[in-house]
């Protein structure tokens, strides 16, 4: 007589499970179903979703269609958000670097109209939980610095860090968001089982608030005169204006003067020896000596 033994599946990592059921929660937060999406047609209308954000460059499609249908049939992450109705409202594709070291995020976006729902956050759950069940723990994407929202979600709501900037990382961008401007870059490094990224995955992150008057030391102003780094106590503190994409189409010369003084101030902060860590609610970077692994 022969006595089989039942075995529990091994997770591909101790956080994999609470990533997945992380994601689920964030979807239902945000009243939409996100799946890891194949399907040819659904595809297209992935990169129709892109278009219609992005708008086209010279080179086309943000990521055109039968890039999306390689990046699928390679077993690499494609994300989509759907609403109730089965609406395509938000998608996020990401391939996995050399060695499975890290999945690299290139392009995430949500439908105007559904942004402030928290499809964007539901769609980052879901690639933590992809990378997670496939024994990843890091994934990496870069941003532009000039855009503090973004900025506020990758560094403050997910739990990513930063210590690496790239200059003109695609060459001048020529979509109707970019609107011509070099395309520099911060590059996000998310440790996808630290605890603070369990936290914030979570609902829980850790909000970070600017120095009081007085307690911090201007080191430079900003192109609209006001402060643009400041120092309190060893931390640095870094603004970006409030809407850059507003900006580019209003005042291209000021906008680009916010491009050279961040460039110089992240930088020269970066070289010393700081890495970005969190971004108040009114766009200022914090950057510290601590390290980066988090």
């Amino acid at each position: 007589m022969s006595l089989t033994v039942l075995r529990q599946p091994v997770e591909a990592h101790p956080a994999a499970r609470q990533a997945r059921e992380a994601a689920t929660a964030a979807a239902d937060r945000a009243g939409v179903t996100v799946i890891e999406e194949s399907d040819r047609e659904k595809l297209r209308d992935i990169e129709g979703l892109l278009v219609s954000i992005w708008g086209t460059s010279p080179h086309g499609a943000p990521v055109p269609f039968d890039i999306l249908r390689a990046i699928s049939h390679a077993g690499c992450n494609i994300s989509a958000a759907y609403l109730p109705d089965g609406t395509l409202c938000g998608a996020a594709v990401a391939i996995v670097t050399p060695g499975d070291a890290a999945t690299y995020s290139f392009i995430a976006g949500v439908a105007p109209g559904v942004a402030d729902k928290g499809v964007g956050f539901a769609l980052k759950q879901h690639q933590r939980a992809w990378s997670l069940d496939r024994g990843i723990e890091t994934m990496t994407w870069t941003f532009d610095p000039l855009v503090s929202r973004n900025a506020r979600f990758n560094l403050s709501k997910l739990g990513a860090h930063v210590d690496e900037y790239e200059r003109n990382f695609y060459g001048l961008m020529e979509d109707e968001i970019n609107a011509n401007d070099e395309s520099d870059r911060l590059v996000a490094v998310w440790p996808l089982s630290s605890q603070e990224s369990i936290d914030c995955s979570e609902g829980r992150p850790t909000d970070v608030e600017l120095p009081e008057p007085g307690a911090a030391t201007v080191l430079k102003d900003g192109p609209d005169g006001g402060p643009q780094l400041m120092d309190a106590n060893g931390t640095l503190w870094c603004r970006a204006p409030r809407d850059i994409v507003a900006l580019r189409s209003a005042d291209p010369e000021q906008a680009a003067l916010w491009r050279s003084t961040m460039r110089e101030s992240f930088e020269t902060a970066f070289a010393a020896g700081y890495h970005a860590d969190a971004v108040t609610r009114t766009g200022w970077y914090r950057l510290s000596r601590q390290q980066a692994a988090r």
